[in-house]
């Protein structure tokens, strides 16, 4: 490995690293500081964990340290996919341009506009970004991207798997075609071959490792359990964390809704966890990953969030609760641990349901992890309760329906019912039998029943349209009134039928 002080940094710059404890390069520094130094585009390959961030903030900084920026007109564009690397990005631009004159600005959403505006109003050197926020500031009249002199990507194969690569073109386009770019990316699927084909110009391409390659100072186990039941997976989540001698780990799950149960349910049997997710208050999951990398927190349970080039270096496990439906997304979740030398380990569940995935996985890293077993649990006595509606019916059972009442309860469908006196085919003992669920009806019931029924109920005087026309439209045949005729009821001469169902009240 290379010294720092062989590659071409000045010595404000290499004076702000050995600051930091570094001495060496990595690998993918050592060959990405000199190109990019000299102003030519590069194109870096290599895995997570290698030290891409330091390979363009250094040559970065060393370039922009002659001239100053206008008010908003930034100098340099660093594109980040995620709120917490585009966050890292500028805390390690902040600690290596610390000897320098550069002012940067933090672009992410979940934070105040206002402050951000008003830094691009001063002027900044550097604009560290997701690609959302920029576009936003930028179609609001903010920035002008017309003096971009340096452009970086970081990431790039996960601002394709984030859907960030029309955004990524429409940037591009946005800034002078005589610019230096820096592409980085762990893995090159097609799209990226495009996109780098299209706006790098002859660029240095690098790749110090074979794409998608675990490192190895992770050892890799395999823990399969014979059912998918979420409770089975979680009691075999926390056999994995007390027989491991967990510092700090990390569990990651395919579903944010996942995240926050787990996290829930390690935090009810005991273990200090938390969870971290897109859908989370930006402040929340700030003050979570801090607290993480102080450690004060010692279990981080995440969505793939937290998968891809966040640094702490000091994570001792990674947990696959779910197996990664993208085989790409398996090396950078366990790249969490292993990281700067150190020894780590990662642990992977796998249910039934998992076998495509779970081959994809093995495909591409050419590596069959270790398998551990769980004996000691029964599993196929675990099984976790049934999930209840909520309050708006969703996800109920045939059985949570409410019933109909049956018509023989319906109290609607009463007739008055008068108390006679016994048959004469019947004896005075079966007389009360008879009539013992009438008995059991309130006076005052039966006395609304019978108003109901017997009392006369007023005819209402029919309108113009109604005695000029029947049904059909057709007019109604006019037919003479008899004097003699009795006087009818509002529904006439036929009384319904539900009229005449007797009333029975149950007991």
């Amino acid at each position: 490995m290379t010294e720092f002080s062989k590659l071409g940094l000045s010595p404000t710059t290499l004076q702000a690293v050995a600051d930091t404890g570094y001495t060496t390069a990595t690998p993918i520094q050592e060959q990405a500081i000199p190109v990019a130094l000299a102003g030519r585009d590069v194109l870096g390959i290599a895995q997570t964990g290698t030290g891409k961030t330091a390979a363009f903030t250094l040559p970065m900084i060393d370039r922009l340290a002659s001239g100053r920026a206008r008010a908003r007109m930034p100098r340099a564009v660093v594109l980040a996919p995620t709120r917490e690397l585009a966050d890292q990005v500028a805390e390690n631009f902040a600690k290596y341009a610390k000897g320098t004159r550069l002012n940067w600005v933090l672009l992410i959403g979940g934070v105040s506009m206002g402050d951000q505006v008003a830094a691009l109003n001063k002027g900044v050197d550097v604009l560290i970004a997701t690609p959302g926020r920029l576009l936003d500031l930028f179609d609001r009249g903010k920035m002008l991207l017309t003096g971009v002199e340096l452009m970086v990507v970081d990431e790039a194969d996960r601002m394709l798997d984030m859907g960030f690569i029309p955004d990524i073109e429409r940037i591009f386009k946005l800034t002078p075609p005589r610019r230096q770019t820096l592409f980085f990316s762990a893995t090159m699927p097609p799209e990226i071959t495009r996109l780098t084909t299209q706006f790098l110009k002859d660029p240095t391409r690098i790749e110090v490792s074979r794409p998608a390659q675990t490192a190895d100072t992770i050892t890799q186990y395999l823990v399969r359990i014979p059912t998918s039941d979420p409770k089975a997976k979680r009691t075999a989540l926390r056999a994995l964390i007390e027989r491991s001698e967990v510092k700090n780990g990390i569990v990651f799950c395919n579903r944010k809704s996942e995240v926050d149960i787990v996290a829930k349910s390690l935090q009810k049997h005991g273990f200090d966890a938390a969870a971290i997710h897109g859908d989370l208050d930006q402040s929340h999951r700030m003050k979570t990953l801090a607290d993480f990398r102080a450690g004060d927190l010692k279990i981080l349970v995440a969505s793939d969030v937290a998968a891809r080039g966040l640094d702490i270096p000091d994570v001792s496990h990674v947990f696959n609760y779910d197996v990664s439906h993208h085989a790409d997304d398996y090396v950078h979740r366990i790249g969490r641990t292993g990281r700067a030398g150190r020894k780590g380990e990662a642990f992977m569940i796998v249910t039934p349901s998992d076998d495509k995935s779970l081959d994809k996985v093995l495909k591409l890293i050419k590596k069959a992890p270790e398998e551990l077993s769980l004996d000691d649990i029964d599993f196929s006595a675990i099984k976790d309760r049934p999930r209840t509606g909520d309050a708006k019916g969703r996800g109920r059972g045939r059985s949570d329906r409410p019933r109909p009442i049956p018509k023989s309860d319906n109290v609607a469908s009463m007739e008055p019912i008068a108390h006679a006196a016994p048959k004469a085919d019947e004896t005075q003992e079966e007389a009360p039998r008879r009539s013992r669920s009438r008995r059991s009806a309130k006076p005052e019931v039966a006395e609304v029943v019978e108003t109901v029924v017997e009392a006369p109920i007023a005819k209402a005087e029919p309108s113009r349209r109604d005695r000029d026309r029947g049904r059909g439209g057709k007019k109604a045949e006019q037919k003479p009134e008899s004097s003699n005729e009795a006087p009818r009821s509002a529904f006439g001469d036929d009384i319904p039928a539900f009229l005449r169902r007797p009333v029975v009240f149950a007991d």
